[in-house]
């Protein structure tokens, strides 16, 4: 089963998706909040990728998205 997703409204969890669940089942529903898995030298390998993302577009280099997937798919 894929998991369901709800919003929060008013102070209570609204749910609205179908399900093949049948009428009466209880289910619990956690907060996924579990962080991620990278060590601690990938950590500041992805800090450094994002530090040098961020100085490039400050100084306009710049490609759109649209460029970025195009390239990505080709290289498949």
């Amino acid at each position: 089963m894929s998991p369901l997703r709800a919003r929060v409204e008013n102070g209570r969890i609204i749910l609205d998706e179908p399900t093949t669940l049948r009428d009466g089942t209880v289910i619990d529903l956690v907060a996924d909040d579990e962080g991620d898995d990278l060590t601690n030298e990938e950590r500041h390998a992805l800090h450094e990728a994002l530090s040098a993302s961020w100085e490039s577009a400050e100084a306009g280099r710049l490609r759109p998205g649209s460029a970025i997937l195009d390239e990505l798919r080709r290289r498949r």
